[in-house]
């Protein structure tokens, strides 16, 4: 029998040690164990990554104690985190620790034990006379316990009966009650009762598709199924019965959101067909919250998970069906070590745990596209709307012609100020996007042209007016709004704010419309974890008349009195120095154009735009996919970018950019030596946002189309990467953003 446990410690040490497995451990010494191991002259804790029965020393300490009564984390899971850690060139211990929440990791967080009183009998008539009279808190006690259908916990019965925990004792003497400790669960989302849904009709399309995804469940075949589907096409109800075959057939699910904001929508769609066997999991529950999901999964309580990007650890047991929504976002490719793309771990958690994977999409990635068109993924289409409702109707708006012909460059063009009034005079409802938050994206000097820009990054500040600040959106410095130019030479109290933000777009359109209900959703004004469902909620009874908000709205949202969605800068990162900049934009203009016109009402699109004729804008005007991709493809293909490729971002930071340059060079010259023919290595560049947090930024774009073979020879070197003092390198396999 194996005794030999490779176990991973809480140190950044990026690699696992070996100890003896004690004989009175060997039952419970399993991958995923919490242990704790001497090391060195300490005691530390970790996990056990893998049992074996080799080890390369024969001076092996032993595991000292099992950190708990089972493992944390499942087999399938723990192999999982080892792939992340060789394909990501991420150290074993984060790969470890990303699996697992911090509230569970660290024990921060512990089950919510409270007493519950439980109601025994009802007392007869003449005793509960006399306590009418001469015990009124008891029989106060009684009375609430039978409104609450027979229990309650003591902490809500002293809230609605003072003094209710004496009481309750005198009762449970008497034989009237029962006093129990139990675990509360701490319910991360709004408990009200939802009206149970049951299986729609499909249409004949969204039936084959769920055929489809049923013999992936069943077969493991298809692995991974791509669900193209139009806005509005019914990819959730699909979802939905797809989770219950896998539920049907004793097997688990897990759904990924992109965005936080999505989650309360799509999980009360998901509690209402499925009630309490869902569980939630993001970043932001509170800690007790996800302790207790977690451990709701874990158990076997909960056996569908629904949440963003780490929601995918989640350990379902029997795990059949994995869904990535929005497959295209790149909110699913995590910014820290491990650099992980939440979409891809998932087809390879598939296949580590042989369950289907679907990923949906109105716009799939280049990726995606081209993995379903070489045939390493099933490719399903739902071509039109449920009930064949007309996709809304896209008008492109030259703010161009609008400058000139006004004299200066409004917010709102003439066409959406009109529609926007229509739509307020009809009862009907408009959602306005504007992917930039703040009141101005910078303020400049007209007299000298400075520009405030922040002291610890290369870009301009960002006016908050609500705040009375200006804020850099990237290390989140803040300072006073400035009564003069701050430029030594000038002085000049003329400064002015430039550029526009969701703040100013919420600011005009109530001057426009002092009498139209007006909200806004961006990261600055969701600051509590129940705003997302509250400003939703009151949207969707009616409540708001126009929503502005950021990328936060322009997808996933269902709401079928929407019939004009208004973009006010399409063109925002059109320009940025990405070569997925059209890709984005066109995704995000299709994105939030399915906003509308979900209902029986055809809905309408004003994209105002300064580059109307650039082929993302026309294509999606057109609701064009086939020529956009194509012409994309074709671009990517001739310059060697992804999908042909696989792009690995080296990037070097440090508060001296001349010893930043110096190390970008001499690493661009070991890598090009290193990985010869298998990699174009190109000359190191400042990042397009050159300094950051008072770092500054080199980086290098290696690209390859053998993957495999460059990760093997970049895995030993990165260990001994000869990075000089004051520098920092850092490896993104498959990155997503190269600014």
């Amino acid at each position: 029998m194996p005794r030999i446990a490779k176990v991973v410690v809480r140190l950044p040490l990026n690699r696992v040690f070996d100890y003896l497995i004690p004989d009175e451990l060997v039952p419970l010494a399993v991958p995923g164990t919490p242990v704790v191991v001497p090391f060195g002259h300490s005691r530390r804790p970790g996990y056990i990554v893998e049992i074996t029965d080799h080890s390369d020393r024969t001076d092996l300490k032993a595991i000292e104690t099992i950190a708990g009564r089972q493992a944390l984390i499942r087999e399938p899971v723990m192999r999982l985190a080892r792939w992340i850690a060789d394909y990501y060139l991420a150290p074993i211990e984060a790969a470890v620790h990303t699996v697992l929440p911090a509230p569970v990791r660290h024990g921060g967080a512990r089950e919510l034990a409270r007493r519950r009183i439980v109601l025994e009998a009802w007392p007869p008539p003449e005793v509960e006379a006399r306590m009418q009279r001469r015990a009124r808190r008891q029989f106060a006690v009684l009375t609430a316990l039978r409104a609450a259908h027979g229990e309650q916990w003591l902490a809500n019965l002293e809230r609605a009966v003072p003094g209710a925990a004496a009481a309750a004792r005198a009762l449970a003497e008497g034989g009237w009650v029962r006093i129990e400790t139990a675990t509360r669960r701490r319910a991360p989302e709004n408990e009200a009762r939802l009206v149970r849904t049951e299986p729609l009709p499909l249409m004949p399309q969204q039936a084959a598709a769920l055929d489809t995804i049923r013999e992936a469940i069943d077969t493991g075949r298809p692995p991974v199924v791509l669900l193209f589907g139009v806005t509005g096409s019914g990819k959730t109800e699909v979802y939905l019965q797809a989770m219950d075959h896998a539920l049907r057939r004793g097997r688990g699910a897990i759904v990924l959101v992109p965005e936080i904001s999505l989650t309360p929508q799509t999980v009360d769609r998901f509690r209402a067909r499925f009630g309490d066997t869902i569980a939630v999991l993001h970043s932001h529950l509170s800690d007790g919250e996800r302790f207790d999901e977690w451990h709701r999964v874990h158990e076997g309580r909960a056996r569908i998970v629904v949440g963003a990007r780490s929601a995918l650890f989640a350990p379902v047991r029997h795990l059949g069906l994995i869904v990535v929504d929005e497959e295209h976002e790149p909110t699913y490719k995590q910014d820290e070590t491990p650099r992980y793309h939440a979409r891809d771990v998932a087809v390879m958690r598939g296949h580590l745990e042989g369950c289907a994977v679907v990923l949906g999409s109105a716009t799939p990635s280049l990726e995606s596209w081209r993995n379903a068109a070489i045939g390493k993924y099933a490719r399903v289409d739902l071509p039109h709307r449920v009930d064949h409702r007309q996709m809304p109707q896209i008008r492109i708006v030259d703010m161009r012609a609008e400058s000139a012909r006004t004299g200066k460059t409004p917010v709102f063009s003439k066409l959406l100020t009109e529609r926007i009034e229509d739509r307020l005079a009809k009862g009907e409802q408009t959602i306005l996007f504007l992917n930039r938050r703040g009141y101005a994206s910078s303020l400049i000097c007209p007299r000298c042209g400075h520009v405030v820009r922040c002291e610890a990054c290369s870009v301009s500040m960002v006016y908050h007016k609500g705040r009375s600040q200006i804020v850099c959106h990237l290390c989140g410095a803040a300072r006073p709004v400035p009564d003069v130019c701050p430029a030594p030479n000038c002085r000049d109290p003329a400064i002015r704010h430039a550029g526009l933000g969701t703040e100013r777009v919420e600011e005009i359109l109530r001057r426009l419309f002092p009498r139209a209900r007006v909200a806004r959703m961006d990261s600055d004004t969701m600051t509590r974890k129940d705003d997302y469902r509250r400003v939703l909620g009151e949207f969707r009874v009616g409540r708001i008349d126009v929503l502005i908000g950021t990328q936060m709205i322009a997808k996933g949202l269902d709401f079928p009195n929407v019939t004009l969605v208004g973009v006010v800068q399409a063109d925002l990162a059109l320009h940025l120095p990405d070569f997925r900049a059209g890709e984005r934009t066109f995704q995000l203009l299709i994105q939030v154009a399915g906003r509308a016109g979900r209902g029986d009402v055809a809905g309408e699109v004003i994209v105002q735009t300064f580059t109307p004729f650039h082929i993302a804008i026309q294509a999606a005007r057109r609701l064009d996919w086939a020529t956009f991709y194509d012409q994309e493809l074709a671009f990517r293909r001739e310059l060697g970018y992804p999908p042909f490729t696989h792009m690995i971002l080296c990037l070097l930071r440090g508060e001296s950019e001349m010893a930043v340059a110096d190390a970008a060079a001499a690493a661009a010259g070991q890598l090009r030596s290193l990985l010869g023919d298998l990699a174009v290595v190109p000359d190191p560049a400042p990042a397009p946002i050159a300094r950051i947090r008072g770092r500054y930024r080199y980086q290098i774009l290696i690209r390859t189309g053998k993957i495999l073979d460059v990760l093997n020879l970049l895995r030993p070197w990165i260990r001994h990467a000869p990075w000089p003092a004051g520098v920092e390198g850092t490896f993104d396999v498959d990155a997503v953003s190269i600014l």
